[in-house]
């Protein structure tokens, strides 16, 4: 699917803009540089993020370019030399990228992006790589995390009117249903990507006619193959359910359903359930929306209720409960006579501070469970983890040391640029959903609770935390 047709390529932090002026104007533009992209924190405490928005970076990075019209805006601005706004006009991307491929349950400080190229390149794409990593990947997530509550039933996502704008609605739907929802309301996502457009009617629906059975029963003539009524105009016990059992034994439809959007719906779906059975329409599906969450639907399933598929709205399509990933892109190293000089971060806020040094990530994974183990990030220079005696520690807890066997590591990051030329072949939407329900699968019970997960192990190689020792100990005895 391509993203907004509109020319992107100002749609930047300005201070990108500077920089990559600076670098030009000082001689740099052409250095090497090695950026990482990453986050520091999971969102609602959970205990991972859902990797997504990988495509659309593709296709940005594939159309990057400088136009006439984004010349002159910048010549505009009073501030860039004319040598500088040249150079853009003959602008051709030229890095190379590697990315964890979408779908992929991925932890803090671990980089999800890898870029090496020109300096001033890999500098300027910084915010659209953030901004498509930060949305999607959150978005999926928080998918996620309603649909391992709703344990199998279906989830839909029907949030599009609360989106923040158009593309947030389209592209937080392609990130639903990597996340596991089976379809959308947002019928624009159906015809550019290929998820399904879902829904039912509205209250409006009902309103308008002379009465709910009316309504009810026009519907189910002009959709006898897909006849799910909304029973909560009105009172959903007295007039709703009643009505909406009439019109199904009269108009006979081969699919239906009945939807409650709003009041107690634990109570209200046995009642419901309760009165269809009794009805002989042990056929007919009960489908629940109303601001629900994660939380709020496992809660409902605990008592109980007899729900069969779930209409996910505002708090997934804006992760309403924690609505920032926070993604950062940090220079890692700059490249002299073939070799890598590390760059480092160092804030007096722990979490802040990078690892340095052009970088690889692998995933241990038991050879007989097939469970996730740990992450451990090596520089680029190092072999795979192995041997029967690996050990491996938590960097939060350098005490907390664990020996590994047993396991296979395979390396989490793909090349999907060289050089600027595209070498990866993109899966389908649902070859990355399927890769994305199947992998979180192969996390631990433990780290998939909803509350204080165990945290995930991410280690650093022995060569790396060494490196990141000495950096920070050093510019500690330059100030």
């Amino acid at each position: 699917m391509s993203i907004d047709k509109s020319n992107l390529t100002l749609l930047t932090d300005f201070y990108e803009i500077t920089m990559s002026g600076g670098y030009f104007e000082t001689g740099r533009a052409d250095e090497t540089a090695y950026f990482d992209l990453s986050f520091r924190r999971v969102p609602d405490n959970g205990g991972y993020v859902i990797m997504a928005g990988l495509e659309q970076i593709i296709e940005y990075l594939s159309n990057l370019s400088f136009t006439e019209e984004d010349i002159a805006c910048l010549r505009s601005k009073g501030v860039f030399s004319e040598a500088f706004l040249g150079h853009l006009k003959n602008f051709e991307f030229k890095c190379d990228v590697w990315a964890i491929p979408e779908g992929t349950p991925v932890f803090p400080n671990e980089p999800l992006i890898t870029v090496r190229g020109p300096l001033m390149q890999a500098q300027y794409i910084e915010t659209m790589l953030l901004l498509f990593i930060n949305h999607q990947s959150l978005i999926a997530t928080k998918a996620n995390r309603i649909v391992r509550a709703a344990q199998g039933r279906p989830v839909m996502e029907f949030g599009t009117r609360r989106a923040h704008g158009v593309s947030a609605a389209i592209f937080g739907a392609r990130a639903s249903y990597i996340g596991g929802c089976v379809g959308t309301a947002c019928t624009a996502a159906d015809r550019d990507l290929g998820i399904a457009a879902l829904g039912t009617m509205g209250h409006s629906w009902v309103q308008v006619f002379p009465s709910e059975y009316e309504a009810f029963k026009a519907y189910a003539e002009f959709y006898p193959n897909n006849c799910t009524l909304l029973v909560d105009t009105y009172n959903v016990l007295k007039s709703g359910v009643p009505n909406a059992i009439r019109v199904f034994k009269e108009m006979k439809p081969t699919r239906m359903g009945i939807r409650i959007d709003s009041g107690d719906v634990a109570y209200l779906t046995k009642k419901s359930r309760e009165m269809l059975d009794a009805a002989d329409l042990k056929d007919c599906k009960i489908v629940v929306s109303n601001s629900l969450d994660e939380w709020l639907i496992r809660d409902i399933l605990l008592q109980g209720a007899p729900i069969d598929s779930f209409g996910v709205g505002e708090r997934l399509i804006t992760a309403a409960s924690d609505p920032v990933l926070g993604g950062v892109y940090k220079l890692a190293g700059i490249e002299k006579d073939g070799a890598v000089e590390p760059r480092i971060k160092i804030s007096e806020n722990v979490e802040k501070i990078t690892n340095p040094g052009y970088k690889k990530v692998y995933r241990l994974y038991h050879k007989d469970t097939g469970r996730m183990i740990a992450d451990v990030i090596t520089l680029a220079c190092e072999p795979p983890p192995a041997g029967d005696d690996y050990v491996i520690f938590d960097p939060s807890f350098t005490w907390k040391r664990q020996k590994l066997s047993n396991f296979v590591a395979k390396e989490l990051q793909a090349k999907i640029f060289d050089k600027g030329r595209l070498v990866y072949d993109s899966p389908s939407l649902d070859e990355i959903r399927t890769h994305c329900l199947a992998q979180v699968d192969t996390l631990w019970e433990e780290t998939l609770r909803y509350e204080n997960p165990q945290p995930y192990y991410i280690d650093l190689s022995q060569k790396l935390w060494e490196l990141r020792t000495e950096m920070i100990e050093s510019f500690q005895e330059k100030s």
